[in-house]
Parts: structure tokens; sequence; C-alpha cells
């Protein structure tokens, strides 16, 4: 089929159509006005409905869920207009929600250039020439932060180490020339992953005005610039680099779409800036728009969002305005997450962001964003920073009026122990967890914070202790490290707690590891619930919108070492394929 996506269904007439499917079923046969567009038949299907957890089928209609069952209960819906897929031996499940992405950047490195796995001279030519393929005419290259896959081989915090191997070879260290011949006119500015240095081809060094001799550049013996830049004379070039066209940020917007159909990601709980939402709007205009968006602005809108009458859930069933995302500490990556006591690397205990600033700010914006109808989710990861959340987090609950309240702790990566998890199960509060960092900070985690690792990504505590999780990727991750949106790879690590190959053994603190049923869940119906849409999505239920994923493999009989390696053959939102994995004779 070649529909667009209706952002807004017929809800009366879909009504009437699917209490007739009702009587229809009751009766034991069909009517025409009961035809489904879809129906999808598989080996076997978890719905994610307790009520009826497993079936075979799906039938599908105006973008909604007309009948799941067996076989020959869908198939009462085929009419001479259906499309039916069927998939012997394959696993049907609700589309999958990611709750943490941000879209935007991810588009631009899909488009432009990602260079963290770069460490010499070949491999920075080979991803800029093919970012410059990529790229539309006259558009800057920028970013890349190159290195950081080398920084931590070097070890956790980027320092050599004794002994053989990476840590004995010195960093990389690029040159213009190694990029100029293949750039040519496009200006370049790249970064190395800690932002200590930067990158510039000739175009971006004449728009800057650099030449020798100025501050942060750094020139050859001969007088030539290396294009080599510390960070205040890269900041000149930055102050030249224009705004990405809207046609660059939609074909940037393209790519990661077309990533997300291919991983069955059906929705997904962005951090949205301004710019971007005007993407999401003109893509859901043309019916471009093939995953549902939950649109995060920043904690500190919420009174730009109050004056105009805008609360939370503004929008329609493709693009909404979610929550509101706030900021309390630092990140693990560079050793800012906020703890009690210090690092053992450092000797700091990590920083709080801007919005704990002045004195009682964040209090003040958690208030009144509560009042006027938003739902605050806040970015802690050291325990001091959770403690600190969940405090103020009580002091609304306490200051305001009562009501339905679905805070989140976003990353809660580490908790002091599980009196936390108590405390955020009695409170009603979501944990925002992207189980893949789990499985890569564990390379580092012990050095840094020795034993409060026990207590790093305590899925199994919080599920124990009755705290709602919620899944998602944090995609495309941080400066450090690229954290994929496959959520199978998240379902992988939540379950084995090993990194991609497979270690350690039994995996990284197993008494964390959770069971599949349980990761798919945080994948699905807890994370419709967390954006306050459990009636409409999260399961394969009659009646919600017809999201669905088709995987070539029962995720339930496989080895867990193999969830990792399940793959996507069909995306469906909103009743309509979005994506299949093309057979062995399509490609």
């Amino acid at each position: 089929m070649d529909r667009k996506c209706d952002a807004s269904p017929r809800r009366g007439a879909w009504g009437w159509r699917l209490l007739l499917s009702w009587l229809v079923l009751a009766a034991g046969g069909p009517a025409s006005a009961q035809y489904a567009d879809l129906i999808v038949v598989g080996e076997w299907a978890w719905t994610g409905d307790p009520a009826a957890p497993w079936a075979r089928g799906v039938a599908m209609d105006d973008g909604r869920i007309l009948a799941v069952g067996e076989r020959r209960d869908v198939m009462l819906y085929r009419g001479p207009m259906t499309e039916v897929r069927e998939m012997p031996g394959r696993f049907l499940l609700p589309g999958l929600i990611d709750n943490h992405t941000h879209f935007n950047r991810a588009g631009a490195l899909l488009l432009g250039v990602n260079l963290l796995a770069v460490a010499d001279a070949e491999g920075l030519a080979r991803e800029v020439a093919a970012a410059h393929a990529r790229l539309p005419a006259g558009a800057w290259m920028v970013g890349g932060d190159w290195g950081a896959y080398e920084a931590w081989a070097r070890g956790s915090s980027g320092e050599g180490e004794e002994g053989g191997g990476a840590e004995d070879r010195a960093p990389f260290v690029p040159h213009r020339r190694m990029i100029e011949p293949i750039t040519g006119s496009r200006p370049v500015l790249l970064s190395r992953w800690d932002r200590s240095r930067y990158l510039a081809n000739g175009a971006a060094l004449a728009a800057a005005g650099l030449a020798c001799g100025q501050p942060g550049v750094d020139c050859d013996e001969g007088g030539t610039m290396s294009g080599l830049l510390a960070p205040e004379a890269a900041a000149r070039v930055q102050a030249v680099i224009p705004q990405p066209s809207l046609e660059q940020r939609m074909a940037e917007a393209r790519m990661a779409l077309a990533r997300l159909r291919r991983f069955g990601v059906t929705g997904i709980h962005d951090v949205t800036p301004p710019e971007q939402l005007r993407v999401f709007q003109e893509l859901d205009r043309g019916g471009e728009l093939t995953v549902r968006v939950y649109a995060r602005p920043t904690l500190d809108r919420w009174q730009d969002l109050a004056r105009v009458g805008i609360r939370h859930g503004f929008g329609n069933e493709m693009l909404k305005i979610g929550g509101l995302k706030g900021f309390v500490d630092g990140i693990m990556g560079n050793s800012s997450a906020r703890f009690y006591e210090p690092y053992l690397t450092s000797g700091e205990r990590g920083s709080w962001r801007p919005m704990m600033q002045p004195e009682g700010n964040m209090l003040k914006l958690l208030l009144g964003a509560d009042r006027s109808g938003h739902q605050p989710q806040v970015h802690a990861i050291g325990d001091e920073a959770i403690d600190v959340l969940l405090d103020l987090y009580q002091q609304v609950m306490e200051s305001n009026p009562p009501r339905e309240r679905r805070f989140r702790v976003i990353h809660t990566q580490v908790i002091r122990g599980p009196q936390v998890a108590e405390r955020m199960a009695k409170m009603g509060v979501i944990a925002e967890v992207q189980p893949y960092h789990c499985i890569d900070d564990m390379r580092w985690m012990e050095e840094r914070i020795g034993e409060r690792a026990r207590w790093a990504y305590a899925f199994k505590t919080l599920h124990d202790k009755g705290v709602r999780l919620s899944f998602g990727s944090d995609w495309p991750g941080t400066n450090a490290s690229w954290y994929p949106a496959n959520p199978m790879l998240g379902i992988y690590a939540a379950v084995t707690r090993q990194t991609l190959d497979g270690k350690p053994p039994g995996g990284w603190y197993p008494q964390e590891r959770i069971d599949l049923e349980t990761a798919l869940r945080a994948y699905t119906i807890n994370n419709a619930w967390a954006a306050g849409e459990e009636t409409t999505k999260g399961s394969l239920t009659a009646g919600k919108l017809a999201d669905l994923v088709v995987l070539d493999r029962n995720p339930f009989e496989v080895d867990p070492a193999e969830l990792k390696d399940l793959e996507v053959l069909l995306t469906v939102v909103g009743g309509r394929v979005v994506y299949h994995k093309p057979s062995p004779v399509e490609r």
C-alpha cells in the first residue's frame, strides 16, 4: 500500500466501524463495512496486552487495529482490497517506542560526518569523502569528533597506561592536507572528540579571516596554516558558519527516519529544539513523517508555552508536545555527573547544570511547569543528583494541587542503593533509562566510581521495587560514544548486561539483568504510559493505533546472546507499511 499516515483519523466514522466489526465477529461472518486495509499474520504475536498476551495476526483499518487473534479471526476482515501479509515463522510485536532521542543531531551525523572511530589519515579521508558526497552543495561540513574510540582504547579517561597496544601509540593529529583535495571549496570545521582541537580546511580558514600569528592558529615551519585550531580560534570560524537551510534539515531528517523505520521504531520521545519542530511539521504535512514524535522542549520554555495556551499533549497522533526536559547534573562521559563522593580518577564530585542556578531556580521551574499542565522530565545521573531531583519532585507534589503526574528521572544511571528505588516507586516516578549505556559505560565505570558501580543501571532493583521502567537509546549519543537506534541492542543489553562480543561472562553485575518480557514492556506499553498515551498505543489491542513490527525470529526462543542479531522485516505505522526488508530476489 502507498497511502499516507492519517494524522487525524475520522474518529466518529471509525468508532462505528469498530462497533460493527465486533458485531460481525459475534455473528461469525464479515461485512463489507468491516474490511481491513491490511492484515499481517505471523507464527506468533506478543501483544503486550495482559488480557490477551498471545496471538497470531492483526487486522487494521483506517490507521487503527480492528482485531487481534488467531489467523481465522483476523481473516474475517479480508475483503477484495485488503492487503494480506502472510509471514510464516515470523514474530509480531507492538511498535517499538524510544524514550530518548536527539533526532536532529542523529540526522546531522547521518548526512554529515561521523569521526568517532577515526584515528588515522586513511580513515579521516574516507569518512570526509563520504560526507562530502552526501551533503548538498554549499553546505558546511562540521563536527565529527575524531578520536573518541582511540581515547578510550588508551584508558577510560583517555590517559596512557602501561603495556602494549593502542595505549603506546601517540594520539592521531590530523592536517588539512589530508582533506583539502577532497573537500575543495566546501568549508570544513572538524572537531576532536573532547573539543580541545579543531581542523579547518582552507575554505573555512579564509571565511573566518584566520592567518598565522593569530592566537590559536597552528602553522607549519614554512609559515603555512596546518588547519589545526585551538578552541579560541575555532570560535572565530564557528561565528561565520551559516545555519543549515530547511532543505538540508529535511534531508537530514529523511535519513534519520529511514534508520528508525529499519529498526522497527514507530515512536520517539525526542529532545526537540524549535528549529527541528518546524522540520517535523513539514514532514507531517507532506505525509513523510513515519515515526510518531513526542517532542520535548526544555523546561525553561514552560512560560512561553503557557503564554499561548499549550499544555502537555498538544498536537495530533503523529506530532505532539510532550514533557519538558530539565537538567540537574552533567554526564558520566566527562566525569561531570554529580556524586556524594569524589570520582576516583579526578577527585571531583561532578557539577550542577545551569538550570540549578541560582539556588532555588530548578524548584521554581518545576513548580511553574507543573501548575501549567506540563510534565517535567529531568536529567539526573549521579547518586546525589538523583536524590536532589527526588527531593525537588517531592516539594512540587506537596506544594501544588493534587493531579496525575508522570514525572521522570531521565537516565537514572547510578542510584545510592535499593532505598532510592523504593522511594521512586512510592512517589510514582518513572525511571527513564537507556540500557545500551550500561554495556558501553562498563568499560570505565568501576575505575571512576569504584564500588558505587554496583548500583549503576540497576534495572532489576528498580523493577522489583515497583518502579516503572521506560527504555530508549539516547541516539545518536555523545561526543565520546555512538548510541545505536536499534531497540534490539537495548533489549540485549538489559537482558544480558554484556558487551556486543559477550563480555563479561554472565554479565556485568548479573543480579541486575531483567527478563525479556520486562524489557519488551519497557520499549512498548511502559513508554506509552510514560507519555500518557497508554489508551492509544503500546500494545496490539483492538482500537489502538495500528503500529507494529515483525521480527525474523521469536525472541522468546533464541539464546539471549542472539537478541542483538534479530532483524526487523516489517514496520507498520498507522496501518501503513513504512519499511520491509527486501528479499534476496528484490535485492
